[in-house]
């Protein structure tokens, strides 16, 4: 299995070594080691549950500064929908739009207009009946991810259609370098991102070598700048020209609800997706067509990069979205793009629940683990360092942990050991054990 970019990292200055985050990993991919918190590669999803969790701020995403944009002769930002739903001050679109692109930009292309051309294709592809149902939307990398490692037998459920993200990037290149006779290598396209999970699908794409997108700059990173510029604008740019489809997709069941089915069922926050997951996996949601799964809470409204209450930020997004309904805005037609927006590759099964290669050593390890699992208290109290007694057992299993690491089981070893070293107490030397039998006899014999 070859490792990949991991885009949450951890401050171990600031990290204090509670078990917040550990409890709340889905993939368990988080130990507790030396008063430090200590993040697996192989199991992390980048989905942001620690970031949104750490109470001091321990676990952070790595993006890309907004300065990475002067490494391109021609500047593209493409924000997410999510940054609509941010600035409650702007009056519309073209505003966000437009400040955007005082930021340092050339130009700015919608990802919801590249959104609004993904939710066509998954049209067409549920009508032709071809595919394995429920249809699972691959538009969160968090989702896909925690399919490879938890849910491989979901893998073909999977949608196989490229992020709207890389699509917006593939056509602004395509369009500006034709348009404006520009070489696509001196083109820098900039994903204005909401999350960890999608700055890691731009360092390690899932179906490809390399993405289209050339920087992630985090919403939370570039959110004043754009501010500040709002209050600058002389003449407000048309940018905008995605409908309120594209638009609807920051929301969770923005994607499902374009579809024209109501066999369709939207889930957010990555342990309710979990959930679900398992439910498709039981076969339990046969009359499903398509599952919009999303890690974060509230959808990409509540990725742990953006900075507005994803509550507020949903009231404001509607504002846009109602918009773009009275403007008449047409939906993107797939018609305007010769752009192959299939998967390129295949997603493979990332193991990372494998004791071991061989198969039979594996099966020993397995009882070990369950005998070892039974003679822990099975309180889950994350003490150990481990989100669970389970995953204690398999870190002992694996020879990273040891049993005394449980501070019920290293009671028991001091109580067994302070019993033993009182028995060892009230032992003597052989030279020193005197035989008291004989001792009494030799007394009597002093007395008469």
């Amino acid at each position: 299995m070859s490792p990949y970019f991991h885009s949450v990292t951890l401050d171990e200055a600031k990290c204090k070594g509670c078990t917040n985050c550990i409890k709340r990993c889905p993939t368990e991919a988080i130990r507790v080691r030396k008063s430090k918190a200590r993040i697996i590669n192989e199991r992390c999803i980048d989905c942001g549950e620690c970031i949104r969790v750490c109470p001091y701020h321990a676990k952070k995403a790595i993006t890309d500064p907004v300065s990475i944009i002067n490494d391109y002769k021609y500047k593209v930002a493409i924000p997410a929908p999510t940054l609509y739903g941010q600035l409650k001050s702007a009056s519309s679109r073209d505003h966000i739009l437009t400040a955007l692109k005082m930021c340092g930009f050339d130009d700015v292309f919608e990802v919801a207009r590249a959104a609004e051309i993904i939710t066509n294709e998954t049209k067409k592809i549920l009508a032709e009946q071809k595919v394995q149902k429920p249809l699972i939307s691959s538009a969160c990398p968090a989702v896909v991810r925690l399919i490879q490692v938890r849910f491989p037998n979901l893998i073909d459920n999977i949608l196989k259609l490229k992020s709207p993200m890389e699509v917006a990037a593939k056509i602004a290149k395509d369009e500006i370098s034709k348009d404006k006779k520009i070489r696509q290598e001196d083109i820098g396209v900039f994903f204005i991102t909401p999350c960890a999970a999608k700055v890691t699908s731009i360092k390690a794409p899932l179906d490809k070598q390399k993405s289209f997108v050339d920087g992630a700059i985090s919403i939370a990173d570039i959110y004043l700048r754009i501010l500040s510029c709002l209050g600058k604008i002389d003449k407000v740019e048309k940018l905008s020209r995605a409908g309120f489809v594209g638009v609807r997709w920051a929301n969770s069941g923005g994607e499902s609800m374009a579809l024209g089915t109501d066999k369709f069922l939207a889930v957010d926050g990555i342990h309710n997706v979990i959930t679900i997951l398992e439910e498709i996996e039981d076969e339990k949601l046969e009359d499903i067509d398509f599952v919009e799964a999303l890690a974060c809470q509230g959808g990409c409204l509540g990725g742990p990069l953006a900075v507005e209450n994803m509550y507020v930020a949903r009231a404001i997004i509607k504002k846009f979205i109602d918009e773009a309904k009275e403007k008449g805005l047409e939906t993107t037609s797939n018609q305007d793009y010769h752009y192959d927006i299939v998967w390129t590759g295949e997603v493979e099964y990332r193991p990372i629940l494998k004791l071991d290669k061989d198969f039979d050593i594996a099966m020993k390890k397995l009882e070990t683990l369950h005998v070892i699992n039974n003679g822990l208290p099975g309180l889950d109290c994350g003490a150990c360092g481990a989100p669970s007694c389970r995953s204690l057992a398999e870190d002992i299993v694996r020879g990273n942990a040891n049993e005394t690491d449980c501070i019920f089981k290293l009671r028991e070893k001091v109580r067994s050991l302070a019993i033993e070293m009182m028995e060892l107490e009230a032992k003597m030397p052989p030279v020193l054990d005197k035989d008291e039998t004989s001792e009494i006899k030799s007394k009597k014999r002093g007395d008469t």
